[in-house]
């Protein structure tokens, strides 16, 4: 009787199991010459037999099938199926007399209904083997997540530890993780021109391979850099090192959002984009030359919204006088600018005292938060609620702890986090003084965007809301006191000043 040996190791990387289907032949073969068994081929397959579709295991069926051969010799039932199907096929051909025997030095079988019974009692077990293999696989995962570490492969910017089975910050592309977040969320940048980034500083993903703008699209968008972890649509507190403050992955997704809309054509007109004309149509500028060879530029409504009552023509000269009045409303001196400084740095002492009672209420509420955690879990557990209500609870109740985790850490390491801002606000009025002595109409549009909304032209002239704080600069009360008054309003919820700035009539 013929035979044909059959080797196979459950993996197609040449890293692990090695010497399987070496220690396999020779084992059978010896067996073979043993037994003196007529070998016809060897076929040996390195793939998993959890699923049909082996190339080796069918080209082997159909060499028996042709009459080539007549038994199969291989290590272990195992190793010929651990799926239904296969061991079907195995069967069904025994019972057909096309096989006619089965040799195995590990396991005894005959072609009666008692060895065909333990044959399929062996598949079984090998399919239960597998089975039970990925529940356990599957149920370890599921642990891990929960203990808040990554079970799969580390994203870009981290590294599988495979002796604590954590995940580790890699030294050498954090600054440029932190560095793309950075450049993104300015938003002068494409996903495309991101990808190019990364190929010029060297940042490769962890298989080496460039980044491609889905791939940094991916990465932007990942909640891992910000120590949270997305598991089958569940959001989970992860214990690893978050690369990247809340505030900042929030501009990127910001930035993403805004940039999936579609794009506004760029011109090369200082003010264009600022204002809207009252009658909801875009405001659009033209260059006009004079005869005597002298150029102007024009802003005036498209009209493409239907008739517009509004005069037309604003010269780009009287537009800048316009907007030059507006920064004088809220500019500061620089010999002013300093003694508000000043007086921040006085107020510094007393604040500080305010900050720790801050933190005192963030941290009980910090507390309060797990307290919720676990009475969520027990409802969950008790089947009061459904998976969908408990994994939106948890998702929004994890956000918030994130956010007191970082307000803690801002107060605590940075100090008193609205005196940056005071500063950055008088500074900014200061910037504005600077701007109308200058003729720099991009920071000027820049800036008008930052400090106004709701820009519009009407009556050939320009017309806009202050935000807050520039509409206390811009719009003192009467009555106030001489001079500047120094940061009197504090927003603690908000946690940044709202500065009120008056001037003396001159």
């Amino acid at each position: 009787m013929r035979y044909i040996i059959y080797a196979r190791k459950s993996t197609e990387d040449e890293n692990h199991q090695v010497l399987s289907i070496e220690s396999q032949l020779a084992e059978l073969r010896e067996f073979a010459a043993k037994e003196k068994l007529e070998i016809v081929a060897s076929l040996c397959e390195a793939k998993t037999a959890k699923e049909p579709g082996r190339t080796k295991f069918a080209e082997m069926l159909s060499i028996i099938e042709k009459g080539k051969a007549e038994g199969i010799l291989s290590w272990h039932p195992d190793r010929l199926a651990r799926n239904a199907v296969d061991g079907g096929k195995i069967i069904h051909l025994i019972d057909k007399g096309i096989i006619k025997s089965l040799k195995f030095p590990t396991f005894w079988f005959e072609p009666t209904p008692q060895g065909l019974f333990m044959l399929q009692i062996a598949f079984g077990q090998s399919k239960y083997y597998v089975d039970n293999l990925r529940e356990n696989v599957t149920r370890g995962m599921r642990q891990k997540i929960r203990n808040g570490v990554w079970p799969l492969w580390a994203p870009l910017g981290y590294l599988n530890n495979s002796i604590t089975r954590g995940i580790d910050a890699d030294k050498k592309k954090v600054p440029l993780i932190r560095k793309m977040f950075k450049l993104y969320s300015t938003g002068n940048h494409t996903l495309k021109e991101m990808s190019e980034w990364c190929k010029k500083v060297n940042l490769k993903s962890n298989l080496n391979n460039d980044i491609s703008p889905g791939q940094a699209q991916a990465t932007l968008q990942n909640i891992f850099y910000i120590g949270l972890m997305r598991y089958k649509g569940e959001i989970f507190e992860g214990t690893h090192k978050p690369l990247i403050s809340k505030k900042l992955f929030d501009k990127v997704q910001e930035v993403l959002k805004e940039r999936g809309k579609p794009q506004k054509i760029k011109h090369n007109f200082a003010f264009l984009g600022l204002m809207k004309c009252p009658c909801s149509g875009a405001i659009t500028a033209e260059k006009k030359v004079k005869p005597s060879g002298r150029e102007y530029i024009y802003y005036r409504c498209t009209k493409k919204k239907g008739p517009c009552p509004e005069k037309h023509f604003l010269r780009e000269e009287v537009l800048v006088e316009q907007i030059k009045n507006y920064l004088q409303k809220v500019s500061l001196s620089s010999q002013d600018t300093k003694k508000v400084l000043a007086e921040l740095q006085k107020d510094e002492k007393c604040a500080k005292e305010q900050t720790e009672i801050i933190v005192q209420n963030l941290k009980k509420e910090l507390l309060e938060i797990e307290v919720k955690l676990e009475k969520l879990l027990d409802v969950y557990l008790n089947e009061v609620i459904s998976t969908e209500e408990y994994t939106s609870r948890k998702q929004k109740i994890l956000t918030r702890k994130l956010e007191l985790q970082e307000k803690i850490r801002d107060f605590e390491q940075k100090g008193l986090s609205w005196l940056e801002p005071a500063r950055e606000f008088v500074l900014k009025l200061n910037y504005a003084e600077k701007l109308r002595n200058s003729d720099n109409f991009s920071e000027m549009k820049t800036f008008l965007k930052n400090i106004g909304s709701n820009h519009i032209l009407r009556n050939q002239k320009l017309i806009f809301s202050f935000k807050t704080p520039f509409n206390l600069a811009a719009e003192p009360q009467s009555g106030e006191a001489e001079n500047l008054t120094y940061p009197k309003v504090w927003t603690r919820r908000e946690l940044h000043p709202l500065l009120c700035l008056s001037k003396t009539e001159s």
